[in-house]
C-alpha cells in the first residue's frame, strides 16, 4: 500500500510540474513569445540549409549512379571467349550489375542516335565494325576506376573505357559538396543551440526572484528545475513545429510545381524526408529548450 501511495504522489507531482510549466507559458506571455520565436526562426533557417543539403546529396548519388565501364571485347572473340570473360566479370566482388551488348545491339543504338540520317549506316550490318561489350556498374562508384584497371588485364578484352578525367573529377566535386554540406549544416547547428539556449536562459534570469523565493521556503533543487525543464521543452518543441510545418508545406508545394523531375535535377520524394525533418528539428528544439532551461537554473541553485 505504501509504495502504491509513493508512486501516485509521484503522479500527482509529476502533473503538478507539467502544468505549471504550461501556466509559466502563459504567465510570462512576451518572454515566451521572444523566445518561441528565437527557435522558429533559428530552426526554419537551419530546415532550409537541411533540406538542401539532403537533396544535393541525393542528387549527387543519382550522378554517381549513371557511372558505369564500357568493357570492348576484341573483334575475333567468339562466343567461348565472350562467356569467359563474363565469368571472370561475375568474380569481381566490386561489381553490381552486368549487361552484355552485341555487336548487333550496338549497331541499332549506333543508328538511332543519329535519328532520321540512320539511312546513311544502311549496309553495315553486313560487316559490323563495332565490337560485342559489357556495360558495367560497381556497387560503389568510387570503385569505378579500381575495377576498370582489373578488367582491362583480362585476356580478350581490348579497350576499357569509363571516362577516367571526367569521373575523377565527378567524384572530387560531389566529395567537396557533401563535406562542405555537412561541415555547415553542423555549423550551423551548434550556431542555432548557442542562440536559442541565449534566448531561454534570459527568460529564466528575468525569473530569478521566483527561484530565490522558492529556496528560501525550502523547496528542494528537482522540485524547482522541474516546472522550467517543461517549460523550455515546451518551448522548444512549439518552436520547432511551427519550422517544421512550413517547411514541409513549402517542399510538397515545390515538388508539386516541378511535378518529379526538372531539368533533369530529381528532387527527394516527400516521404520518408517529411519525417525525417520533423524529428530531426523537433529533436534539437526540444533539446536545446531543456538544456537552456537546465542550465539557467542551475546557475541560480549554487548561489
Amino acid at each position: 500500500m505504501r509504495k502504491e501511495g509513493n508512486t501516485v504522489m509521484k503522479i500527482r507531482t509529476l502533473g503538478r510540474h507539467v502544468n505549471q510549466g504550461f501556466k509559466n507559458l502563459a504567465r510570462n506571455g512576451w518572454m515566451t513569445f521572444a523566445s518561441v520565436s528565437a527557435v522558429t526562426i533559428t530552426l526554419f533557417i537551419l530546415g532550409v540549409f537541411l533540406l538542401l543539403a539532403m537533396n544535393v546529396n541525393h542528387i549527387a548519388n543519382i550522378v554517381e549512379d549513371q557511372v558505369e565501364i564500357n568493357v570492348f571485347l576484341d573483334l575475333t572473340a567468339g562466343d567461348e571467349e565472350i562467356e569467359r570473360v563474363q565469368n571472370e566479370l561475375q568474380k569481381i566482388p566490386e561489381i553490381d550489375s552486368i549487361i552484355y551488348v552485341p555487336k548487333e545491339q550496338g549497331l541499332m543504338e549506333f543508328k538511332e542516335g543519329f535519328g532520321e540520317k540512320s539511312d546513311l549506316l544502311d549496309g553495315l550490318e553486313e560487316e559490323n565494325p563495332l565490337p560485342d561489350k559489357f556495360i558495367v556498374k560497381t556497387s560503389v562508384p568510387q570503385q569505378t576506376g579500381m575495377v576498370a584497371d582489373r578488367i582491362e588485364k583480362m585476356p580478350h578484352v581490348s579497350e576499357v573505357n569509363y571516362g577516367k578525367d571526367t569521373v575523377d573529377k565527378l567524384f572530387k566535386v560531389t566529395n567537396t559538396v557533401r563535406n562542405f554540406g555537412l561541415v555547415f549544416i553542423v555549423g550551423l547547428a551548434f550556431t542555432a543551440m548557442f542562440l536559442i539556449s541565449n534566448t531561454i536562459r534570459l527568460t529564466i534570469v528575468a525569473r530569478r526572484n521566483e527561484i530565490e523565493i522558492m529556496k528560501l521556503v525550502g523547496a528542494t533543487k528537482w522540485f524547482i528545475r522541474w516546472p522550467f525543464f517543461v517549460e523550455g521543452l515546451l518551448m522548444g518543441v512549439i518552436g520547432a513545429i511551427i519550422p517544421a510545418v512550413l517547411l514541409l508545406v513549402g517542399y510538397y508545394a515545390l515538388l508539386q510545381v516541378m511535378e518529379g523531375d526538372f531539368l533533369f535535377i530529381s528532387l527527394l520524394p516527400f516521404n520518408p524526408l517529411s519525417y525525417q525533418i520533423a524529428g530531426i528539428l523537433l529533436g534539437i528544439g526540444a533539446f536545446i529548450g531543456m538544456w537552456g532551461s537546465m542550465m539557467s537554473v542551475r546557475r541560480f541553485l549554487k548561489i
